[in-house]
């Protein structure tokens, strides 16, 4: 089947890395557009990242703060972390919610997948919702530099804080919506 976008694919032309981090990369390519003209294309490659959506059996929903360095504050979100080598998006979802919470979960299903910043990384969130959550955060396993506090709150309050604009994390709001429109009684 043809592409009927063919008039906007941009073909790469060269491609180099500018930095490579401990996790991040940052390229720098040159991109044919269709009209021929060569422009830059500087992008983050990510290895991407799988998120939680955690319920215990009253349908609260298993939080954590934590002080994101770039922003400068502390964030309200759900648990999340990277994708490992080697590992599924689920099995990532799995660690993270032990090793940040110290919870297991009984079911897991996909809650939706997300490209948060198209317009500069090629990052993936895959977004999980997990239920029959157990455990104690006193089993966390946080990695070294990594300090979290873990909350349950209510969907209808954290429904309020989304609608107010106090829960700006996307991912925690994309996931808050898809969880609001599977259980549209509880927010």
């Amino acid at each position: 089947m043809a592409d009927p976008h063919s008039d906007l694919r941009e073909e790469t032309v060269s491609s180099q890395t500018v930095y490579q981090g401990v996790f991040l990369q940052i390229r720098k390519d040159e991109a044919r557009l269709p009209d021929g003209s060569l422009h830059t294309r500087e992008w983050v490659v990510h290895p991407g990242a799988s998120a939680i959506v955690a319920l215990d059996g009253e349908g609260r929903v298993l939080m954590e703060r934590q002080w994101r360095y770039p922003m400068g504050r502390e964030y309200l979100e759900i648990p999340a972390g990277k994708i490992d080598a080697g590992e599924t998006p689920l099995q990532t979802a799995q660690r993270e919610l032990l090793e940040e919470t110290g919870m297991r979960a009984d079911h897991w299903e996909s809650l939706t997948v997300i490209h948060p910043a198209i317009g500069f990384s090629n990052e993936v969130i895959h977004i999980f919702l997990a239920r029959g959550v157990s455990g104690s955060s006193d089993h966390a396993a946080l990695d070294h530099g990594e300090r979290i506090e873990t909350l349950w709150m209510s969907q209808e309050e954290l429904m309020n804080l989304v609608r107010s604009g106090r829960l700006p994390d996307v991912k925690t709001q994309i996931a808050l919506w898809h969880l609001q429109e599977r259980n549209p009684r509880r927010g």
